[in-house]
């Protein structure tokens, strides 16, 4: 497991067909962040996982149609007494997996407050509400209604999981990947009209000017 403080890169595209976005991921402790990450990045589980102390830090690359998406992935301590650094792993970020343990609602209600801090301080961040553990379905107490209805009243993408039986995981990560990218070729797309619109106006006034 790799450690490293934020730094002040830009987290945008590469060239052209290959893009580069931070991801961090907010939650409680023992909600299942690092076991979704482990999951995603090295396809492995561990039952009894040691808690993150600070932040860590992994990379990963996905193909999206013909683009390559590289995923700067930082898993982020739940314990409160870490609560305090979360906003500096908010700078430069693109997207924020907020997750929470379906089994325990004070975990859905602890995720509520985490968008709220995140809404209040990057509002321009793409968020995704993860609802994990659901190998535990029966065990319940977060309904999937209730995580729908919170998700569209806050323009927030949603999904259930289970990182201990790899379910809709990478699903996680890839509609992340797929979103941000489609956003950056619109916006890259847009300043490619922007600066032929400004040269076909010089163009017009040198050709008044003649």
């Amino acid at each position: 497991m790799t450690y490293r403080v934020a730094d002040n890169r830009t987290y945008s595209s590469i060239s052209e067909n290959n893009h580069r976005f931070k991801i961090v991921l907010l939650g409680e402790s023992e909600v299942g962040k690092s076991s979704l990450v482990d999951r995603f990045v090295k396809n492995q589980f561990h039952e009894f996982p040691q808690n993150t102390i600070g932040a860590a830090y992994f990379t990963k690359t996905v193909l999206i149609n013909d683009l390559t998406v590289q995923l700067e992935i930082w898993d982020t301590a739940g314990q409160e007494r870490y609560h305090v650094l979360a906003p500096m792993y908010y700078r430069r970020t693109q997207a924020a997996i907020i997750v929470y343990d379906i089994t325990d609602h004070v975990t859905f209600e602890k995720a509520k407050k985490w968008i709220k801090e995140l809404q209040n301080q990057v509002p321009s961040t793409l968020t995704m509400l993860v609802g994990n553990k659901l190998d535990l379905n029966i065990c319940r107490s977060v309904e999937f209604d209730e995580l729908q209805k919170f998700a569209d009243e806050n323009n927030l993408l949603f999904m259930e999981t289970s990182a201990k039986h790899s379910v809709n995981v990478t699903d996680v990560f890839k509609t992340i990947a797929r979103k941000l990218s489609k956003i950056e070729t619109a916006n890259a797309d847009d300043g490619r009209s922007q600066h032929l619109l400004v040269g076909s106006e010089n163009d017009d006034k040198r050709n008044c000017c003649m």
